[in-house]
């Protein structure tokens, strides 16, 4: 299933996407995409809805973040060799962990806020994994037991707050829109294999990015039983895995983003994004 949420921002209503590729009102079925419906009970009631007996929506219609209700917006750094080493960091031995404030959460297509006196705004395409079953202390072998699904996401980062600003990444990391969630959440069913899939992102029509998520250093599993070692984890939280080689940073010379311009941004099986950037 392709679920997703839809409407003005902070009134979004949950919705499927059917097989002809519309937008089905879920609203008589469920109350968002997020908390129980993403238990593993919620997931299986969806699959019995006849989505065509569901109202149409307009597909011009704003997709808002695709989980609602989000109670942690976990990320992992450097967790691609070569991002690794274009950012001029060693190897990690273990997941680098940061947060992101959920005021950065925004839909696919959402304007990105580039923040006042921001100079260093990078984008970086990554895999979400959202969890569906709660647990602790999770074996790695039953790891992927508790994701509902994954989804696409943009962690914009500033990179001058990020590294140089002292403390951790995360005062560069959450910003106001730097959390693209979205098109839609793909039920783990849809993705066989999460370490298999294509990434990429564009700005203004040039790729900068081109990978695929084998390359990451700790698989999805690794990483979902190593965070339960640290928190509890809940339906609804996300995990952002990590993003391939070619962020702006990486360059030679460095490229940051500046106002006017778009980032388009793509993973296999789980749609696509666009977002235009403005000035804060």
């Amino acid at each position: 299933m392709k679920l997703l949420r839809f409407g003005e921002r902070g009134q979004e209503k949950p919705g499927a996407l059917d097989e002809r590729g519309e937008i089905r009102d879920l609203s008589s079925v469920v109350a968002d995409i997020g908390g129980d419906t993403l238990l593993p009970a919620g997931l299986e009631k969806l699959k019995d809805v006849d989505l065509s007996a569901l109202p149409r929506v307009d597909g011009a219609t704003r997709l808002g973040p695709c989980v609602g209700g989000i109670g942690k917006f976990i990320c992992i750094g450097l967790n691609y060799v070569d991002h690794a080493q274009e950012s001029g960091m060693p190897i990690p031995a273990e997941p680098v962990v940061f947060n992101k404030w959920l005021s950065a959460v925004c839909g696919p297509n959402d304007d990105v806020i580039i923040p006042r006196g921001s100079q260093r705004t990078d984008w970086e395409v990554e895999l979400g994994v959202v969890i569906g079953k709660p647990g602790s202390y999770i074996d790695e072998a039953d790891a992927l037991d508790h994701v509902a699904g994954y989804c696409l996401i943009n962690d914009v980062s500033e990179r001058e707050y990020q590294l140089e600003r002292g403390g951790t990444w995360d005062k560069g990391k959450g910003c106001d829109t730097f959390g693209p969630l979205g098109p839609w959440l793909v039920t783990a069913d849809e993705i066989p294999d999460p370490q298999k899939l294509e990434m990429w992102l564009d700005v203004d029509g040039v790729r900068y990015q081109s990978g695929n998520t084998s390359r990451m250093i700790f698989s999805v599993a690794q990483i979902v039983s190593y965070l339960s070692r640290f928190m509890s984890l809940h339906p609804g939280d996300v995990i952002s895995t990590g993003t391939p080689p070619g962020v702006g940073m990486g360059q030679k010379p460095p490229v940051y983003l500046r106002a006017g311009q778009v980032m388009s941004l793509g993973i296999e099986g789980l749609g696509q994004q666009r977002q235009r950037l403005v000035q804060g």
